[in-house]
């Protein structure tokens, strides 16, 4: 009789013998489990079972115990907690666009919801937030609304007596918003009352970000504010210039606030403890109307610029080095809008500056890629900012790409009111390579970045629906 016995050591026993032993070790589950009593290893070390005569030891069973536990209860925990992931961090950790998390195909829609707005196309649905298993989400309609993932069902709803276009932001506690009535909510998750709002002078469409004890937010050419954490102002930043304002922070510096005073229409990497500007970036050389949200890697920092000349844009990727502003490298290039003729690209341009993740980078291994509102997307090698791959499509993209395990999903807008046209696409490309994997059609087009949670896709779109697709297997 053998003293040790390896897992796979039971592929040589017999199938019947197999059996009994698992029913003995579900028997004991069932005794350990069951009355949340505790055996003593000891006593299952003393323990041999029969089967036809032959003695199987204690080691065995408790071998047999260990793996049936462990191949039962890994699976559920990693299970659950894949698919209870939260997304509350606009454009996910340094704003990379990026999750880990993968979505294995197929996927199906789970639900979709039309928003008070009806049939009027929307031209704004930023990103909505995801934790605890609830979707936060603001709409063109002055709602914020919470859902439930699984279900669709309508936890509370919040009014407002403006069009909501700003991202989230939650805690433990609350969720923070802001609205085109001016003010920033903070709201209770769990019951949406309202906790405190701030009025400010304009408009608030920007992210809205808890770090450390500050609440920030920018109003639309009014100023940057820190509140704490209970709506009293700590200190502001004046933004003369600056619309639809998007930021992050990292070791205790904002990318980007408002440049000082004196240069109002530049941006700078703000340092929080000093109240001073580490660097400023030099809007004036790059000339563009539009300046994306920035990704930060450990060392560089990485944007896309755009600027419209005359039914061409003019495209810009920069990469920075993020603690000094120096310029690492830079590249340009002309607006693709393919062989379809679609609509107007000033008017593209108009719709596209009113999204507040357009042209904001994904960062995946070595690359960063974009999608900039025009036909193609484009991956460049982060390091050096040579051209890895394009792929060129038919119709303009709609939205930002994140990116799950190393698939890209992002809308395409369709041309489906011309006879023989497209509808509207969701699409999933190869991030190594820009291979098309996948696509599906919608109603309307992809507005933001698609947020990834768990096994669930989530996205709005311009005809006001809001789907949840779900894993299938």
């Amino acid at each position: 009789m053998k003293n040790k016995v390896h897992l796979f050591d039971l592929l040589r026993v017999k199938h019947e013998t197999v059996t009994r032993i698992i029913l003995f070790v579900i028997k004991a589950i069932r005794i350990t489990v069951m009355p949340i009593t505790v055996i003593p290893i000891s006593k299952i070390l003393n323990i041999a079972i029969r089967i036809k005569g032959k003695l199987y030891p204690g080691t065995l069973i408790l071998r047999i115990l260990i793996s049936v536990i462990l191949i039962t209860l890994i699976p559920i925990a990693t299970t659950s907690c894949r698919h209870s992931a939260d997304w509350i961090m606009f454009r996910g950790r340094n704003g990379r666009g990026a999750t880990s998390n993968s979505l294995h195909p197929p996927l199906g829609l789970k639900w979709k919801l039309r928003l008070g707005l009806g049939e009027n196309e929307s031209i704004v649905f930023n990103p909505p937030i995801v934790k605890g298993g609830i979707i936060y989400f603001g709409s063109a309609d002055g709602n914020f609304y919470a859902l439930d993932i699984k279900s669709g069902y309508m936890r509370w709803v919040f009014k407002t007596k403006g069009i909501i276009n700003s991202i989230p932001y939650a805690d433990e506690q609350r969720v923070y918003f802001g609205s085109n009535d001016g003010r920033v909510y903070a709201v209770s998750l769990e019951e949406g009352r309202q906790v405190w709002s701030f009025q400010t002078e304009s408009t608030v469409q920007s992210n809205i970000v808890r770090y450390q004890d500050s609440v920030v937010f920018t109003s639309d050419a009014g100023a940057t504010y820190f509140l704490t954490p209970e709506g009293v102002l700590k200190h502001r930043l004046p933004n003369p210039v600056w619309h639809y304002d998007t930021f992050q922070f990292s070791e205790n510096v904002m990318y980007f606030a408002p440049g000082p005073i004196q240069r109002p229409y530049s941006l700078g990497a703000y340092d929080l403890e000093q109240k001073s500007y580490l660097w400023i970036l030099n809007t004036a050389a790059i000339g563009a109307t539009w300046y994306s949200f920035p990704a930060l890697s450990s060392r560089l920092l990485f944007l896309g610029t755009c600027r419209n000349r005359t039914g061409l844009w003019n495209l810009g990727y920069y990469a920075y080095e993020r603690y000094t502003g120096t310029l690492i490298w830079s590249e340009r290039d002309e607006s693709y809008f393919g062989n379809r003729v679609y609509q107007d690209p000033e008017e593209l341009f108009r719709k596209n500056l009113r999204l507040l993740d357009y042209m904001a980078p994904s960062l995946w291994r070595n690359l960063v890629i974009f999608s900039s509102g025009d036909s193609v997307v484009r991956a460049f090698n982060a390091k050096r900012g040579t051209l890895v791959w394009r792929h060129v499509f038919e119709h303009p993209t709609s939205s930002a790409p994140p990116v799950a395990g190393n698939r890209i999903y992002f809308g395409l807008h369709g041309d489906e009111q011309f006879p023989g046209g497209e509808k509207p696409r969701l699409v999933c490309l190869a991030a190594r390579n820009g291979k098309k994997l996948w696509e599906l059609e919608l109603e309307g087009a992809i507005l933001s970045a698609p947020v990834i949670s768990g096994k669930w896709l989530i996205f709005g779109t311009d005809k006001n629906l809001f789907y949840v697709l779900e894993e299938l297997y």
